[in-house]
């Protein structure tokens, strides 16, 4: 079983002839499974509380949530029937509303970089959700010139908001580039292309002409992680996604990540996540559900 039969593709109403597109949902009855979609997208969650799945990251909100979330990856919130007055807005656009050129002006850096980091999928605090909850809410009324100047607004706060958090680990995301270093980048190639084989820091130090020693400082110094921790949060990531997309057995899946043995896969995966691989698969089947 593919991806595309476990995560469905969503299709969003928006059209080439709109900047974004904005879905009220009064009395929302998150009745929408596990999805993902190439639009950027822009979620408001009000009066309610549950779990929201971005990528590899299962979490409980409580009454108001804001989140941005980047194209492709999969996401779900889970409200709590109890809450009969639920408020969804979703904001979606497209990666291209505006051109790259303008988007790499200086006045703009901020919004492309927000834009940049959304693949993760990113949570803004209540401060910034209370800001920005009346705009957002406004975006639904109007369609005339200056919902366009609000949505543009919104953004911008959005990309200079303090409080934030990453949600979906660097390694579910199979695009996002750690560094900008090309070293780092050959390196971080090497190990996904072997990432089901056993990994040694010396063959890796080698790639880019370093001691073990000098690689291991260089790595730590353009990642603000350790080549070992690196490389199991990759193998985590890897997994996070075959428990999400197939049907492969456990061991499998600890094999096909590189993991020696379940116990230690196991182990790692629960210290990571907050749930062993079985707990967190059965997490992932709430959903279907719906």
């Amino acid at each position: 079983m593919n991806k595309k039969d476990k995560v469905l593709r969503e299709l969003v109403p928006i059209s080439n002839d709109d900047f974004f597109v904005v879905l009220n949902h009064q009395n929302a009855k998150f009745d929408f499974p596990l999805h993902y979609h190439p639009e950027i997208e822009i979620n408001l969650v009000m009066n309610s509380s549950g779990k929201r799945i971005v990528g590899d990251s299962i979490s409980d909100y409580c009454n108001q949530d804001l989140v941005i979330i980047g194209p492709n990856t999969p996401h779900c919130w889970i409200g709590r029937p109890e809450y009969e007055n639920a408020h969804v807005i979703t904001i979606q656009f497209h990666m291209n509303f505006i051109s790259p050129q303008s988007l790499n002006k200086k006045l703009a850096m901020p919004i492309r970089d927000l834009l940049d980091k959304s693949s993760r999928g990113i949570l803004f605090s209540d401060d910034t959700i209370n800001q920005l909850k009346p705009k957002i809410m406004g975006l639904s009324e109007n369609q005339d010139f200056d919902s366009f100047l609000t949505f543009l607004s919104i953004l911008y706060d959005l990309s200079i908001a303090r409080n934030t958090k990453s949600l979906a680990s660097i390694s579910y995301i199979e695009d996002y580039k750690i560094s900008k270093s090309r070293r780092i980048q050959k390196v971080s190639d090497y190990i996904h292309q072997n990432l089901h084989r056993k990994i040694l820091i010396q063959d890796v130090a080698s790639l880019i002409n370093m001691s073990e020693s000098a690689f291991s400082h260089f790595f730590k110094k353009s990642t603000n992680s350790s080549f070992s921790d690196y490389v199991i949060d990759l193998r985590l990531g890897h997994a996070a996604r075959e428990l999400i997309e197939t049907e492969k057995s456990i061991s499998e899946i600890c094999f096909d990540s590189g993991f020696s043995n379940i116990s230690n896969f196991n182990r790692s995966f629960k210290r990571k996540l907050g749930f062993t691989p079985s707990a967190f698969r059965a997490q992932q089947k709430l959903i279907t559900k719906h």
